[in-house]
């Protein structure tokens, strides 16, 4: 079975242990979607403004000192939008509505989160050969490694008071 129909099927298991979930989309940290069960939503819009989102959340923990990306909870008037670390190289996000126990959320987005990146860590694998050390090669996308995020690190102020 093809590792995005695995995905899928662990996307709208999640959905079934979470009622309150209205989508789920699996994306790479390169804005492409892997998976996604999103009624109603643009997935390719939703995986791209994901990808920002992870870029912009990584670089907040590295500037604050606060270690490897988790998670990132965004809410709006009319619920959740969540977006969980999916390995190095993809990210989960699920839409809930306004009435989602938060926790619950959070726990199920987190295992969820955990089981695409050893799905993905296995298709990784099984690409390609092992090289010295036991780790496989970095998976490569357009000739990036994937996973890796530009970090654009903004010019100083010129402004003096």
């Amino acid at each position: 079975m093809a590792v995005e129909t695995e995905v899928l099927n662990e996307l709208r298991r999640l959905r079934n242990r979470v009622p309150e979930l209205t989508g789920a989309l699996a994306a790479g940290a390169d804005g492409l979607v892997l998976a996604e069960d999103t009624p109603d939503v643009q997935p390719e819009g939703l995986a791209a403004l994901t990808a920002a989102a992870l870029g912009v959340g990584l670089r907040m923990v590295d500037l604050a000192a606060r270690g490897e990306f988790r998670e990132l909870l965004v809410r709006g008037a009319g619920g959740y939008l969540a977006t969980y670390a999916a390995g190095p190289s993809a990210v989960l996000t699920l839409l809930a509505g306004e009435r989602t126990n938060v926790g619950r959320l959070h726990l199920e987005g987190r295992r969820s989160g955990a089981r695409i990146a050893e799905l993905l860590a296995a298709r990784s694998m099984d690409d390609g050969p092992v090289v010295h050390g036991g780790e496989p090669p970095a998976p490569l996308f357009r000739g990036r490694i994937l996973g890796a995020l530009p970090i654009r690190i903004p010019p100083q102020s010129r402004y003096e008071p």
